[in-house]
C-alpha cells in the first residue's frame, strides 16, 4: 500500500535510504540521522514522497513530481528504494506500476527518471517497466568514497 510520507516515517526512511546496497543510487552520501533530518522534511513538505508499505512496514519509498507549466504533462519519477529485507518480493515493481498507473491517470504523457551508468539492476528494471535511455550525463554523479565521477542515464517513458 502507498501513501505520502509523514515525519513519523523518518526512522524506517532513514534506514533503508542509509543501507549500504541502497544509499550508493540514491542522491546523498551516508550521514548520521541529524544532517536527514531537513532533507527528509523538504521531501514531506513536497507531498510528492511516497511509502510503501508490506504489513504496516515501510518497505520502500520513491518520489513523483509533476513539472510546472509548459511541461505540466511530463514527471519525475526518482528516488525510489527497497528495504533489503524486502527486495525480491516485488515491492518495486508495485511502487513502479502503481505510481505509474496513477500520473497515467493525472494526465501524464511523459515520465522521466535519471538513473546511475554503474546500475545495471535498475536500468534493467526500468527497462522492464517501458523506459528507454535518452541521453547520458557525463560526470554528473561523484560519490564522496570514490575518485571517479559516474554517468547518468536519461531514461523516459512516453505514453500517446
Amino acid at each position: 500500500m502507498r501513501r505520502l510520507a509523514e515525519m513519523r516515517d523518518l526512522e524506517a526512511v532513514f534506514r533503508i535510504y542509509m543501507e549500504e546496497t541502497v544509499v550508493r543510487f540514491l542522491g546523498f552520501d551516508p550521514m548520521p540521522i541529524e544532517p536527514f533530518r531537513p532533507i527528509f522534511r523538504e521531501l514531506v513538505e513536497s507531498s510528492h514522497f511516497w511509502v510503501y508499505e508490506v504489513d504496516g512496514e515501510v518497505a520502500g519509498f520513491y518520489k513523483a513530481a509533476r513539472h510546472p507549466g509548459r511541461a505540466a504533462h511530463v514527471a519525475y519519477l526518482g528516488s525510489l528504494a527497497v528495504a533489503p529485507k524486502f527486495q525480491g518480493r516485488g515491492v518495486a515493481h508495485n511502487m513502479v506500476t502503481e505510481a505509474i498507473h496513477e500520473l497515467q491517470k493525472s494526465g501524464i504523457k511523459r515520465i522521466e527518471l535519471i538513473v546511475e551508468s554503474d546500475n545495471p539492476r535498475g536500468i534493467s528494471f526500468y527497462e522492464r517497466h517501458g523506459f528507454e535511455i535518452e541521453g547520458t550525463l557525463r560526470k554528473f554523479y561523484k560519490r564522496a568514497d570514490e575518485a571517479e565521477y559516474v554517468n547518468d542515464y536519461i531514461m523516459s517513458r512516453v505514453f500517446d
